[in-house]
């Protein structure tokens, strides 16, 4: 399967030929012609590509021709990346480098003569083993298929913006009545344990989430914990994501013994319900540890666990497991015609549900498959392309095997070819992740996924409509959005798929991890806890072997301790990955890594300064850093004219960005986090500012400062601030396009502003403990747009936006969605 991501990267090394940029690129160096040749081997062979991804299961041989083509093409990638970065340099001296002495420094390793022949072997070594490839590729009788651009055509579906969307369960209500049936009862036990039994894609998580969200379980429970728990049945994990879960905060940082202590104080005589979603390990000793600390609950507590396996079921379960069935035919046609039939074309047509009725019965009343096969035809209308479906050979691979992977694999082959490449991301993310859009979308912007024919459309909307599209062919789910930020997971056979073809691509590793197979790109840290790891020097095994060399990505999944990332860390990364696209990490040797579009520093404090000269990374578009500086004068940030995403994370000494020349015109979002001292910022300079997050920071609020506060934000979030007041009145005559407001843990907030009424173009308002707010402005009932609001802990407002019986309730009955002290009071799908 791996080979099917092929497609997409020729795609991109040709795409990349076409640009503008490139273009220039290869005149500086004098290598066109050598460029026109390679150009045109890759679009032969790229005709037939489609065509040998379909044929290549059944054929070794071809196979093999796919492995070797594969790896040439990453060596074409890195050989074009090569000489744009050299451009690159050219460009950085002539704006930056000036004076003699520093040119020379500069290109101390790189002499322009010696350079340019080095750069035409290495093309013209690329190019010859690329025509042998080109020449072998006749044996196997490949035709040439055309692709559509690899632009996706769908009809609109109207998304759901709850967490469980009642209307996507069909032909549940009876486990679900069974359920709660048994939650209900009297219980003189701490706790018990219901477990929910199926295969995957049965939906045993959707049942679960019915029942979490009964509002008759809710008065029943009045604390709901939701957690996905890890294959390994990680003790320190799952106690994190209880207490996520019921508190909001991220508390991974406190040691075992705190997070239990935490726990236990929390759940503390309340009769609450837990929900344990996926839980593969069958260790007794294991669940028996997470049990000893569930004790501390009022009598009546319940546990529902969901698990593919009857033995853990036995093992862990105190009641009988409630096994769960395939639906119906009938339900499952019914939850098939929500998927693969637009609702406002009325009837379907009756050809294309004869040819969907035979395609739900292959799909054996597993839920998912009916759903995901249902999206896969919506974006259809042609007879045979139904047919198609229905007739493939993958059915009967289901059949001999009883692997529904291989229909889900259906929907990823229909995937446009640039869609394949960021769908196999999804496997450098841990199985049950939430996964967020910005962070999705800045590493398929750094790994040149991202592309767009459409002139002024940023990079990050367009990775945004990505997301959308996968959501649309169901191959996510739970989409929750959240300040402008798309926040989803995927079902574990989803995960699975992506795992699998991503095999040649991606990996997981550990500090540990002793070496990484041949032709792996793009690595994400498991572990990023010195605990229980001997002998570690400061480096992972696998970076000092040569299988590291054509790294583009190195992510860590979870904030690292101290000690962690340490400088031969970084030293070791910057000289053995030279082709690197996206690094969590850096030190002063960074600035050599031209390519470098997203880049990450915070909590590296190991590390000291920032890097000087980072005006060399001009292509970076996302920066965030942890420094013990009062200035940033000069690491040379303020000369990056691309960035995009600038966030300061624990700078307790930080004063002031940089004082004078300022270029980050096109600077959309600005994260101030945990800075102890008040910082003075350069707003009049920041002309794209859409998005302000402040969290425990302040701001340097002089008359100028007040007068250039950013008036064009769409999001602004404020979170245990003491100058909230001060904020909110710099924006009192502000452009009114504000999307979303929230504001956190502000005691000081003792007002909501009357100018919030002015914006009317506000979906989404959350106001989370604070205390002193004592009412809801009259202008929130002009507020049409505004979707979501959310009061939690808020005193006297809390009491008056009570349901129907508060007196600021009429000012809000309109909104669709409002969330009151953590329930959904009203929740209307959209």
């Amino acid at each position: 399967m791996a080979e099917s991501l092929l497609f997409g990267i020729a795609q991109g090394v040709l795409g990349k030929i076409a640009s503008p940029a490139f273009k220039t690129a290869i005149e500086i160096y004098s290598v066109k012609n050598q460029i026109r040749e390679l150009e045109n081997t890759m679009a032969a062979i790229t005709t037939v590509l489609l065509d040998a991804e379909e044929k290549q299961a059944k054929n070794h041989s071809l196979q093999l021709w796919l492995r070797r083509l594969r790896d040439v093409l990453y060596d074409a990638e890195d050989v074009l990346d090569e000489i744009e970065s050299e451009a690159l340099r050219k460009q950085v001296i002539s704006r930056y480098g000036g004076v003699k002495e520093k040119v020379h420094h500069f290109f101390s390793f790189s002499n322009p003569v010696i350079l340019r022949a080095k750069i035409c072997h290495k093309i013209k070594e690329t190019r010859e083993t690329l025509s042998k490839i080109s020449i072998e590729k006749n044996q196997f009788d490949l035709i040439v298929r055309s692709v559509n651009n690899g632009v996706v055509h769908t009809r609109s579906r109207e998304m759901t913006y709850s967490f469980i969307n009642k209307l996507d369960v069909i032909g549940r209500d009876v486990d679900k009545q069974k359920i709660i049936e048994i939650l209900m009862q009297p219980d003189d036990k701490n706790f018990s344990v219901i477990p929910i039994v199926g295969i995957g894609g049965l939906g045993k998580m959707a049942l679960a989430k019915l029942v979490y969200n009964d509002d008759s379980v809710k008065e029943h429970f009045k604390l709901r914990l939701w957690v996905c728990v890890p294959e390994d049945f990680d003790l320190k994990k799952i106690i994190d994501g209880i207490i996520k879960d019921a508190t909001g905060e991220n508390l991974s940082n406190l040691d075992i013994q705190q997070s239990q202590t935490f726990l236990r104080d929390t759940i503390k005589d309340k009769k609450f319900l837990l929900v344990l979603d996926d839980v593969w390990n069958n260790d007794r000793g294991r669940w028996e540890e997470l049990k000893a600390l569930l004790t501390g609950g009022a009598c009546g507590s319940k546990i529902i666990m969901t698990t593919r396996s009857s033995e853990v079921a036995s093992i862990i379960g105190t009641h009988l497991a409630h096994n769960l069935r395939g639906l119906s035919h009938e339900d499952s046609m019914a939850l098939f015609k929500k998927w693969a039939f637009d609702p406002k074309e009325g009837q379907p047509r009756p050809h294309l549900l004869d040819i969907g009725n035979n395609i739900v019965k292959k799909c054996q009343g597993v839920p998912l498959l009916v759903k995901t096969i249902g999206s896969l035809l919506y974006t259809k209308d042609e007879e045979r392309y139904w047919a198609h479906i229905r007739d493939s050979e993958t059915w009967k691979l289901v059949e001999e095997k009883k692997d529904i992977l291989q229909v889900l694999k259906l929907s990823y082959d229909h995937l446009p070819s640039h869609l394949k490449r960021c769908f196999a991301t999804f496997s450098l993310f841990p199985r049950g992740y939430v996964i967020h859009s910005d962070v999705l979308v800045r590493l398929w912007m750094s790994l040149g996924f991202i592309s767009s024919t459409r002139e002024g459309l940023a990079w990050e909307d367009i990775g945004v409509d990505y997301v959308k599209v996968l959501w649309k062919r169901s191959l996510i789910q739970e989409v929750v959005e959240s300040e402008s930020v798309l926040h989803f997971n995927m079902h574990d056979l989803v995960h699975s798929l992506a795992t699998i073809v991503a095999q040649d691509d991606c990996s997981l590793v550990g500090l540990e991890t002793a070496e990484i197979a041949e032709g792996v790109c793009h690595v994400s840290f498991s572990s990023t806890s010195l605990e229980e790891i001997l002998n570690f020097d400061g480096v992972p095994p696998f970076l000092r072997k040569p299988t590291s060399n054509r790294l583009r990505a190195i992510y860590f999944q979870f904030n690292v301790d101290d000690g962690v990332i340490t400088r031969e860390f970084a030293r070791t990364c910057i000289s053995k990955c030279n082709h690197l696209r996206y690094l969590d990490l850096g030190n002063d040797n960074i600035c050599e890594l031209q390519n470098l579009l997203a880049l990450f520093l915070q909590g590296c404090s190991e590390l000291g300064d920032l890097p000087r000269k980072m005006e060399r990374l001009i292509n970076l578009r996302e920066l965030s850093v942890t420094t013990k500086q009062k200035s940033l004068q000069e690491s040379g940030i303020q000369y990056l004219e691309n960035l995009q995403c600038l966030g300061l994370h624990g700078c307790q000494n930080l004063q002031v960005l940089f004082e004078g020349t300022c270029r980050l015109t096109r600077l959309r979002k600005l994260e101030i986090c945990y800075c102890g001292r008040p910082i003075s910022l350069p707003f009049a300079e920041l002309i794209a500012l859409k998005c302000l997050v402040i969290r425990d920071g302040k701001l340097m609020l002089n008359q100028e400062n007040k007068s250039n506060f950013p008036l064009n934000l769409r999001v602004l979030s404020i979170s245990k601030s003491e100058q909230v007041m001060e904020l909110l009145q710099c924006l009192d005559k502000s452009i009114c396009n504000l999307e979303s407001f929230s504001v956190y843990d502000c005691p000081s907030f003792m007002a909501i502003p009357e100018w919030l009424s002015h914006h009317t173009h506000l979906k989404l308002i959350r106001l989370i403990r604070c205390p002193n707010l004592s009412s809801m402005p009259q202008g929130i009932q002009s507020l049409t747009a505004l979707k979501e609001l959310r009061i939690e802990h808020c005193g006297e407002l809390s009491e008056r936006c009570r349901p129907t019986i508060g007196k600021d309730w009429p000012k809000i009955a309109h909104i669709p969605r409002v969330k009151h002290d953590l329930l959904n009071v009203q929740w209307m799908e959209d």
